[in-house]
């Protein structure tokens, strides 16, 4: 048997709250890089997050330092802070910036099983380094699943995401 329709309307409160605007668009819709020559150049800092998702036996081979290319951590936290350094390169309107510290950290977790990743990323200058903590991220996922494919090809990565930011005009972010 059918259902009548509720002959009740919801009725909505109109938001106090103004829409954020999105900053890479123009009035007209264009993408387009935001001007931030009139911003006050502070410190900043993000730290991003994410995991690399695998079998506990392919951890076991990171961990003893008998992966067939290498050693899969420590080209990982270097990939990670080559990528942080050339964000602006990969990501088309984030400003290039002399950043001054990238730090990528990767932890086992037999847990998981898997690695964490974490980077923090510091600058100071007009603009925040986001997008260069979560490009370390994404970058250092992407070396140890490269390194480790040829053993497991079913490696997950997952739950990129930023963590903290502080610094500028929005002011302090904590996930």
């Amino acid at each position: 048997m059918a259902r009548k329709p509720s002959k009740t309307k919801q009725k909505t409160k109109p938001s106090n709250k103004a829409s954020p605007a999105l900053t890479h668009i123009s009035a007209s819709g264009e993408a387009r890089m935001v001007d931030v020559s009139d911003k006050t150049a502070t410190e900043r800092l993000a730290v991003a997050e994410g995991r690399v998702v695998m079998e506990r036996a392919t951890l076991d081979l990171i961990v003893s330092g008998n992966a067939r290319k290498g050693d899969v951590l420590g080209t990982a936290r270097i990939a990670g802070i080559m990528a942080a350094k050339r964000t602006s390169e990969l990501i088309p309107l984030c400003h290039p910036l002399a950043l001054s510290k990238v730090t990528v950290d990767i932890e086992p977790d037999a847990k998981l099983p898997g690695c964490v990743v974490r980077a923090s990323v510091k600058v100071t200058g007009p603009t925040g380094v986001e997008m260069e903590a979560l490009t370390a991220v994404s970058v250092a996922c992407l070396t140890i699943y490269d390194m480790i494919k040829a053993v497991e090809r079913g490696v997950r990565i997952e739950g990129i995401r930023l963590v903290e930011k502080l610094g500028g005009k929005s002011g302090h972010y904590r996930a």
